[in-house]
C-alpha cells in the first residue's frame, strides 16, 4: 500500500473512532434536569408559554393541585399579551436522584416589570420532581413557598 493510501486509511480510522466516541457521549441525566430548570427559568423571563410547555409533563401538578400545567402556561400567555416582564433569578440547583426520577431544589427570586404579579414578587423555596418521558426529562410536580414560610 502506498504511503499516501496508508496515511489516508489511518486518518479515516481515527475519524471513525472519534465519531464513535462522540456518538457514545450523552449528557448525564442530572445535567439534563438542571438544564430543564434553566429552560423553565428562561421561559418565564421571556413569557414563552411554548418553551415552558416543553419542560412540563402533561399531568404537571403545581403546589399540590393549586396550579395545573394549563394554568401555568395560560399565565405566561397573559403575561406575553400584556407585554409584562418577569424576572427570575435562581440560586444554586441541588439535584438528587430518587430511583428513576430526580428532585431539584433551589431558591428563586421573582420580580416583575409590570402589574400582573405584584403579590407574587419575592424569594421562593422551590422543589421540582422530574421523570423521563421518552428521551426527554419533564417536570411533573413542583412546590414553592415564600422564603421563611417553610415547605
Amino acid at each position: 500500500m502506498p504511503p499516501s493510501h496508508k496515511l489516508l486509511a489511518n486518518l479515516l480510522v481515527c475519524l471513525l473512532l472519534m465519531m464513535g466516541m462522540t456518538a457514545c457521549h450523552r449528557t448525564p441525566d442530572e445535567s439534563r434536569v438542571r438544564q430543564g430548570v434553566e429552560m423553565a427559568e428562561r421561559a418565564a423571563e421571556h413569557a414563552d408559554a411554548s418553551a415552558l410547555s416543553g419542560v412540563l409533563s402533561d399531568d404537571f401538578n403545581g403546589n399540590n393541585g393549586a396550579m395545573e400545567r394549563s394554568q401555568l402556561i395560560d399565565l405566561l400567555h397573559v403575561a406575553a399579551l400584556r407585554g409584562e416582564s418577569i424576572h427570575a433569578l435562581s440560586g444554586p440547583i441541588a439535584v438528587e436522584q430518587n430511583g428513576d426520577r430526580y428532585v431539584a431544589r433551589f431558591t428563586v427570586t421573582l420580580t416583575s416589570g409590570g402589574k400582573m404579579l405584584p403579590a407574587h414578587i419575592g424569594v421562593y423555596q422551590v422543589e421540582t420532581a422530574w421523570r423521563k418521558e421518552g428521551s426527554e426529562w419533564r417536570c411533573y410536580s413542583a412546590t414553592w413557598t415564600a422564603d421563611g414560610q417553610g415547605t
